[in-house]
This record gives structure tokens, C-alpha cells and sequence, in this order.
């Protein structure tokens, strides 16, 4: 039986920046397009924020364990050199990892009935059911997309565009230029988290049958992918800041971390060394994320 560090293990908390990273973001652009003004009158909900962040992170642990009962069950896993997994090692049974998944996917639908109920905003509901699915079938059913070299197009969408997008909506009221610009700047960098994983585990991948877009760009094509997916980061801070207030530029504090992750990929980490390329690339989606929260704070105290 799986003790509690375990399961705490399980769910990968190397891997909630992906969580965090784009309801900061979403909240900044919230309040740096509403003029800077201060709570309760500017774009920041503390309660909206809040639930957001919860429908984020529940969404994200329960993908991590959904993908750990997909992959166990699957034997992808079987000869794993990434972080420890409850099914492929044989800590858990796969019914309880299964029902673990599902019981963080409903409080991710809880938290998200509390923003419909709050907002009015109906078709939401629409979009939950979605991140829902999506979290399931990325290696979850008969044709998980996971395996069809489609799981960076998802991550970039639903943990980009949609995260962000939605965290921004459902304070601000509407969407702008400045937070598409900011999702991509999120969604690239979770992307690229995937892109290093996928990197890491190439060979056991295609030994299992499961055709990431790793294993079917190479060695080589997914190192430069990773690289271009750092840069678009890069660019999509600068084009947030200039649509909104320079002081957004905090957001490129970002590449105290990107550097260091392009300068491993490149010089040609592999293996266990690019367990060190998912922690630094997920510590800077969350310091571009609180960089522009940062910036968007100034704005609001210096008006």
C-alpha cells in the first residue's frame, strides 16, 4: 500500500506552477486592463481568484493521477527514469489512483459551479466539462490524444489560452488583447514542461507504442522545439507589456530560469539530467506569471 508521501508523490507537486502560474497571470491582466484601480473596484475578486486557483490546481492533480492510472495500466511506465509513479511501481492499486483522479476532477467542478454561480456565466459549464475531458483523455480511454503527438497542442490550449482566458474573464468581464498575449506566454512555457518530458522518456515511449510529438520530431527537432517555445514566452511578455504598462516587463524575470533550461537542452541533457529542465522551466512559468502580477500591483499603487 502507497504511504501518504507517496501519494503526495503522485500527484507531482513539482508540477503545480502549471496550476498557479496562469490564474496570476490572468488575474494581473484583470487588473492592469481596469485602469489599475484597487480592490473592490478594479479587476482583482479575491473569491473569483480563489476559486480559480482551486479549479486550477484540482484539474492539475487529478491529470497527474489520471495519467499515472493510464500509463500503469498501459505498462508505459514499466521502465520509467522520471519522477515516481503509484501504478507503474506498483505502490497502488489502480482503482484507488483511478478514483483519486476523479475525486480532484469534482472538486474541480465544484470550484468552477461556485464561479458559474457567482458570475451567471452559464456557458462556463460548457468549458469545464471540456478541461474535464481533456484532462482524461490525454492518456485516459481507447484513443488517448496523449499518444497521437497532440498532448502539447491541449497543454498550450487548456493550460494557456483557456486558464489564463478564463482567470481573466471571470473578473474582468471580457477578454483582450494583452490576455492572449499573456496565455501565451503561460501556455508556451507549460508546453515546453511537456516537450522536456516527452524528451526524457523518447525511448521508452516508442518501446510502449505511445507517439509523443518527441518521438516523432527526434532528439534533435524536440530540443529546438523546446528552444522556440522559450523565445515565444519571451515575446509574448514584452507584446503583454506593451499593450498594457511597462512595468509588466517584471514578467521577464522569466529568464533567470528559460536561460538556464535553453543551456541544458541545448548542451544536450538528457535523462535524469532533464528532471532539473521540468523543475527550472516550471519555475519560470511561475516567476513570468508573478513578474507580471508584480507589475500589475505597481500599477495599481502608483495609478
Amino acid at each position: 500500500m502507497a504511504t501518504v508521501a507517496e501519494w503526495i508523490e503522485g500527484a507531482r507537486p513539482r508540477t503545480f506552477p502549471a496550476a498557479f502560474s496562469p490564474v496570476i497571470a490572468g488575474t494581473a491582466i484583470a487588473q492592469v486592463e481596469r485602469g489599475g484601480q484597487r480592490f473592490p473596484d478594479g479587476g482583482f475578486d479575491p473569491v473569483l481568484a480563489l476559486l480559480a486557483l482551486v479549479v486550477a490546481l484540482a484539474l492539475q492533480i487529478g491529470v497527474n493521477y489520471a495519467n499515472d492510472y493510464s500509463d500503469g495500466i498501459r505498462g508505459t511506465d514499466d521502465d520509467r527514469v522520471g519522477p515516481f509513479r503509484l501504478v507503474g511501481s506498483g505502490a497502488a492499486d489502480p482503482s484507488r489512483v483511478k478514483f483519486a483522479a476523479f475525486a480532484a476532477f469534482g472538486v474541480a467542478a465544484l470550484a468552477g459551479l461556485g464561479i458559474v454561480l457567482i458570475t451567471g456565466l452559464w456557458w462556463l459549464l460548457i468549458i469545464g466539462v471540456a478541461c474535464v475531458l481533456a484532462a482524461w483523455f490525454y492518456t485516459g480511454g481507447d484513443h488517448p490524444y496523449g499518444y497521437a503527438a497532440l498532448g502539447e497542442v491541449f497543454v498550450f490550449v487548456f493550460f494557456g489560452l483557456v486558464a489564463v482566458g478564463g482567470t481573466t474573464l471571470i473578473q474582468l468581464g471580457g477578454l483582450t488583447w494583452s490576455t492572449l498575449t499573456a496565455a501565451v506566454a503561460v501556455g508556451s512555457l507549460a508546453c515546453a514542461i511537456l516537450v522536456a518530458n516527452n524528451l526524457r522518456d523518447i525511448h521508452n515511449d516508442r518501446a510502449a507504442g505511445k507517439y509523443t510529438l518527441a518521438t516523432r520530431l527526434g532528439r534533435k527537432g524536440t530540443r529546438a522545439f523546446f528552444v522556440e517555445l522559450c523565445v515565444l514566452a519571451v515575446l509574448a511578455v514584452i507584446s503583454t507589456a506593451l499593450l498594457t504598462s511597462l512595468w509588466l516587463l517584471f514578467g521577464l524575470i522569466m529568464l533567470v530560469h528559460t536561460t538556464l533550461a535553453v543551456r541544458l537542452i541545448v548542451t544536450g541533457a538528457s535523462g535524469k539530467e532533464l528532471i532539473r529542465v521540468l523543475k527550472v522551466t516550471g519555475l519560470a512559468e511561475l516567476a513570468g506569471a508573478l513578474g507580471l502580477g508584480l507589475g500589475a500591483l505597481i500599477v495599481t499603487l502608483v495609478g
